[in-house]
């Protein structure tokens, strides 16, 4: 009868410290994902409105009017781009000018200029 108990006992704790390290990954995720936009917001954008930049598209999401737009990076800064034309797709290199800054200045709208 003991053993089942040191056997019951056992087979818990492995499930509790299973579990500690799953939520512990997923806590590194969220924390370093908060540690991140909270650098974003203090640093100065490395882009200015009205500048053109080239970089590569990363991948096209649907802006809130419900058109495609491309999303890429400058120095890790984020950027949407509108007027892209469908032709191109991740991964291609594209220029665009930038037009706006969202409120926290993280990210920023751009133009589609060409393709680089």
């Amino acid at each position: 009868m003991e053993l089942i108990w040191f056997a019951a006992g056992g087979g818990m704790l492995t499930l509790l410290l299973g579990l500690v390290v799953l939520r512990r990954d997923g806590s590194s995720d969220a924390a370093q994902s908060r540690r991140a936009h909270e650098d974003a917001q203090e640093r100065d954008p490395p882009v200015d409105i009205g500048e053109t930049y080239e970089f590569g598209i990363t991948e096209f999401t649907d802006h809130h009017s419900g058109d495609r737009v491309a999303v890429g990076k400058v120095e890790g800064f984020v950027l949407f781009t509108e007027d892209v034309p469908a032709s191109l797709s991740e991964g291609d290199v594209v220029r665009a000018q930038v037009l706006s800054f969202n409120r926290g200045h993280t990210s920023a709208d751009a133009q589609f200029v060409e393709r680089a």
